[in-house]
């Protein structure tokens, strides 16, 4: 298990390739591991789920409204048709302002659709000091690939 132990070659493959689509074991740990072996070389980590995400670029980079859900019992009648709208600070706004790389660790990657996925290496390209890991669903052993050789559908 040496690449548990260290962790190199998907530091390697994930600074040339940017971002990666990994497949986990469903037991865990794996994950931590490596996530713990990128915090200590020095990258800034957050971790987020893709369920509600909605807009990537506009989650993860830019200043975003959302709205509380509509329970049935409230007036609907303030600001908006369906509630405040509240301003959200983008995920990744204090941790662009630093210096070091910044990686944003997805889970559930796999119910993303194709242009998601597309729109994640975009901002990957546009912003080079972010690095992207999608979990894209469970495996015998971790095994990841470029996000950019992940099949469509």
């Amino acid at each position: 298990m040496p690449l548990l132990l260290t962790g190199r070659n998907f530091r390697r493959d994930l600074e040339r390739e940017r971002a990666l689509a990994l497949y986990a074991p469903l037991e865990g740990g794996t994950e931590t591991r490596l996530l713990r072996r990128l915090r200590a070389a020095g990258y800034h980590t957050e971790l987020s789920s893709v369920r509600g995400l909605g807009d990537p670029e506009a989650f993860l980079l830019g200043l975003h409204g959302i709205r509380p859900p509509h329970l049935g019992h409230q007036r609907v009648g303030r600001e908006a048709a369906l509630g405040e709208v509240q301003l959200v600070m983008p995920l990744l706004g204090p941790a662009l302002a630093g210096t070091s790389p910044v990686l944003i660790w997805l889970l559930e990657g796999q119910v993303l659709s194709d242009a998601e996925r597309l729109s994640l290496l975009a901002i990957c390209k546009r912003v080079p000091r972010l690095h992207i890991v999608l979990e894209m669903g469970g495996a015998r052993s971790l095994r990841w690939t470029p996000l950019a050789a992940v099949p469509a559908g």
